[in-house]
């Protein structure tokens, strides 16, 4: 469907919508489910084929329980929120998940040491977690290489394109319009809002919006830069960050019954073993900062020994002929490669003269997670 065919009652006065929301990825969707409810004049525009077709598809689909963010974060504050939420809506929806629970395997002393001080942040963020110790440990993972262990009663697994699916429908059924294959070329501040060209396979058109969203994950800070905000001297460029997933033969599927993550290094949470709602078990992901934007969703065969090696820290009897390569994901990530972390960054951009316009940059992990409270948030923001 093109523009020039929408609906004319659907159009306000002053502008042709309330509200655009730029990228339908789960955050964006999360945001166009929630807003449509009182405010159907509401657009989703969204440069591919299908919603949710980069980041949002690409990723560990995990409930998170809000463990290593740092207490007063977004990240902290809206993962545990939507933490929550996510598990009542999937209860009330029928979305297909597990409650898993995870394990933090500690492999020597200096990591013993780390557990405390994890236990102790998530203590601060309202998330209680179990110290098992080592007969413990092996008692529910007997197969894991440990001397220690934190247990997670709350993390799970979700059926990402099941939640996606129903902030879609959700979506329509609220009366928001949802155009795919339309990609956001150029925004402008107007009298009663903003003007929006698209690009839509080649046929040049535009649109007004009272208010503009951007949720444009992996490219959310050139759409902050179509406003004119100088990304760089604000320090909101975006790194590319791969993470590759491998595969475990299905005859050692059954390895781990649950999620089991090495203690975190510093820029990711470990390369770790999760478990999928088919019951394939997988290994992932890696950190590889990229040089430049392009999504090339190959998985590197060449690592198949480097990521047998990080395996083999939590689990001693995979060996590198048992993986094989599985998936991979791109993470927009406001940290810089050896720099500390950086929290989301969720602004109604009213202080630069932008009232109207809210833009979302740096939704990583726990995106996913956070997705329901991150739409609540930007609906006070505005509202």
């Amino acid at each position: 469907m093109s523009f020039f065919m929408i609906d004319e009652l659907k159009r306000n006065p002053m502008a042709d919508f309330e509200i655009a929301v730029i990228g339908a990825g789960v955050v964006g969707l999360a945001i166009a489910a929630r807003l449509s409810r009182q405010h159907p004049s509401l657009v989703l525009l969204e440069k591919n084929e299908k919603y949710g077709m980069e980041t949002s598809s690409h990723n560990s689909e995990v409930i998170h329980a809000g463990i290593y963010y740092a207490p007063g974060t977004l990240k902290a504050r809206f993962c545990i929120e939507g933490r929550d939420e996510l598990y009542a809506l999937c209860s009330t929806h029928h979305i297909d998940h597990r409650k898993l629970t995870k394990l933090i395997s500690a492999t020597n002393e200096a990591e013993l040491n780390k557990l405390e001080s994890i236990r102790q942040n998530a203590e601060k963020n309202g998330v209680t977690l179990e110290f098992l110790d080592k007969q413990a440990a092996l008692r529910l993972e007997p197969n894991i290489r440990t001397e220690g262990a934190l247990f997670s009663p709350l993390t799970g697994i979700i059926s990402v394109h099941g939640l996606m699916d129903y902030f879609f429908h959700t979506t329509n059924t609220n009366g928001g319009t949802i155009q795919h294959r339309c990609r956001a070329a150029g925004i402008r501040k107007e009298n009663h809002g903003y003007e929006i060209d698209l690009d839509e396979d080649g046929q040049r058109s535009s649109i007004t919006s009272e208010i503009v969203i951007n949720a444009a994950g992996l490219g959310s800070d050139l759409i902050a830069e179509m406003v004119g905000i100088d990304i760089e001297k604000e320090n909101l460029k975006l790194n590319y960050v791969k993470g590759s997933y491998f595969a475990i033969t299905p005859s050692k599927s059954n390895f781990v019954a649950r999620l089991v993550y090495p203690v975190p290094a510093n820029e990711g949470l470990g390369v770790h073993a999760l478990k999928d709602l088919g019951g394939k078990l997988k290994f992932g992901p890696d950190v590889e900062y990229l040089e430049g934007r392009t999504l090339d969703y190959r998985v590197d065969e060449t690592k198949r020994h480097a990521f047998a090696e990080s395996i083999r820290r939590i689990l001693p009897g995979i060996d590198d002929e048992d993986i094989t390569p599985d998936m991979c994901g791109i993470r927009p990530k406001l940290q810089k490669k050896g720099g500390p972390a950086r929290d989301f960054v969720i602004v109604h951009e009213t202080e630069r003269g932008l009232e109207g316009f809210v833009n979302l940059i740096g939704i990583e992990s726990p995106g996913l997670t956070s997705s329901p409270a991150i739409a609540r948030y930007v609906e006070k923001l505005l509202f």
